[in-house]
């Protein structure tokens, strides 16, 4: 009984510490380091970007955003010197647009 209490709570313990590492809403040492998109809350696009469910280039691409979409920046994700990501919202009328409608996901710069 007792090492069924220690494995539950050890187990317990994991799994409300161990997520907020993750890039979904978590913390990242490195997130001072891009004081560009600290600087900046909105961007508007130069080319075509897809939009990704999360930061991974083997992601589910949710969209692909046109030239001159206006994005804002909700936070930056740096995976490696040369793989930095975005999570961005789209502009939306919320009272208006189909609630469904695709407004947030990830995009690499």
């Amino acid at each position: 009984m007792i090492n069924n209490f220690i494995k539950n709570f050890c187990l317990i313990t994991f799994a409300l510490i161990a997520p907020i590492t993750l890039p979904a809403g978590g913390i990242q040492k490195s997130l001072d380091q891009n004081k560009f998109f600290n600087n900046s809350k909105e961007i508007i696009l130069s080319s075509n970007v897809s939009l990704y469910s999360y930061p991974e280039l083997n992601a589910k691409e949710l969209l692909v955003l046109d030239i001159g979409t206006t994005l804002s920046v909700l936070r930056n994700w740096k995976v490696s010197e040369h793989q930095i990501w975005i999570r961005v919202e789209l502009a939306s009328n919320k009272l208006f647009d189909d609630p469904n409608k695709i407004t947030k996901g990830w995009i690499k710069i």
